[in-house]
């Protein structure tokens, strides 16, 4: 029969010493590396009261953006949910009514918009996919449940409120390129 690999490897019958079969050594030097943690520096912190420091790009929860007039970005194209890996992001596109023009900034907007936080794997591609700039992760941690239903996000959790004061930062995500491609208020896509 002939070798699928030439990785084979060839191993020995060797006879362990006297030492080696007792344990002995391997036991005290084990005791060791576990007295030598435990008078370290302990990396554990209390949680509640302490709170680490996450990285600038940490991705946490989603927030949906307003414009600065404050008026929804989503255009429930979809890009978003065909790109997540996950497909934890649902949506329901409806028309925007005669009236409305303050509220939604396109012609069509995410009547329905959810998202599975129990699937999201908070990978970004979301962001990253949507044309509009709606979709950001931000550095907020999804709080803990009980039950699997509020783990479902829909609007009234994801849109940003409308007082510009309580809206989400997220400018620490944003490299430089894009920060000043914002600037360039001759594109349609930052008007």
């Amino acid at each position: 029969m002939q070798m699928l690999t030439d990785r084979s490897k060839v191993v020995s019958d060797k006879k362990m010493t006297f030492m080696e079969r007792i344990y002995i050594p391997a036991i005290v030097k084990g005791m060791f590396i576990t007295l030598k943690h435990f008078f370290g520096k302990k990396t554990t912190i209390s949680y509640p009261e302490q709170k680490r420091e996450f990285s600038k790009v940490y991705r946490g929860q989603h927030v949906l953006k307003r414009d600065d007039i404050g008026r929804e970005r989503c255009t429930a194209c979809g890009l978003c949910a065909v790109a997540c890996p996950a497909e934890a992001i649902t949506m329901i596109a409806a028309e925007r009514k005669p009236g409305e023009e303050n509220l939604y900034r396109e012609e069509k907007y995410a009547a329905v918009y959810e998202i599975n936080m129990l699937r999201c794997i908070f990978c970004g591609d979301c962001e990253e996919a949507c044309p509009k700039e709606a979709i950001f992760l931000t550095d907020r941690i999804v709080a803990s449940q009980y039950k699997r239903k509020p783990f479902i996000y829909g609007k009234d959790m994801l849109v940003e409120p409308l007082d510009p004061s309580k809206r989400i930062d997220i400018s620490a995500r944003q490299t430089e390129n894009v920060s000043k491609f914002k600037l360039e208020k001759r594109f349609a896509h930052n008007k």
